[in-house]
């Protein structure tokens, strides 16, 4: 690595059985709204994947304690929790200790309305509170694309009011739980 550059953001897909259980970042954290635009690019694209996402809409965590056995320059995971409803439901509190610094929901193509219909589109949400009591405002991302990487929606926005979208009041909702 050349002085004065920093790692790249590097992030590699997490499966067991066939099925998307998270991502492995490496290198170093997305420092903003657009780097974790680019993370929720490739994760929705993972959604596309027929099956990847088997049980419906699936809320993920941001985690900044990486295993042992996690690649070199890991610096964090984002890992599947479970669904809102069906075979894996979310727990009330399960997001309370420690507060994660972002939550994620990808939603496979059963379960996207696609804005352009042509098109069998995933769609994703990334919520990344804030303390607006403090000055620091909620930042979130929204992503809609298929598995051959055609984005049909895409839109990251600082100092968001989470009750103004479902999915950034759903994820509030469970960091409020």
């Amino acid at each position: 690595m050349d002085e004065g550059h920093e790692p790249k953001v590097e992030v590699a897909p997490i499966q067991s059985g066939g099925a998307l259980k998270g991502f492995i970042i490496v290198g170093r954290w997305p420092e903003d709204t657009v780097e974790w635009t680019h993370f929720l690019l490739l994760a929705v694209r993972m959604a596309a994947v027929p099956h990847m996402l088997p049980n419906g809409s699936t809320v993920f965590r941001v985690v900044e304690d990486i295993p042992d056995q996690a690649p070199e320059h890991s610096v964090g995971l984002v890992l599947a929790e479970g669904q809102f409803v069906g075979e894996h439901p979310l727990r009330p509190g399960q997001f309370a200790d420690p507060l994660p610094p972002g939550l994620a929901v990808l939603h496979p193509p059963s379960s996207t309305v696609a804005s352009l219909p042509e098109y069998e589109t995933a769609s994703g949400c990334l919520l990344l509170p804030g303390l607006p009591h403090l000055g620091l405002a909620h930042r979130a991302a929204w992503i809609e694309a298929d598995s051959h990487g055609t984005v049909t929606r895409l839109a990251a926005l600082d100092g968001i009011d989470p009750e103004d979208d479902a999915d950034t009041a759903a994820l509030s909702l469970l960091l409020a739980s």
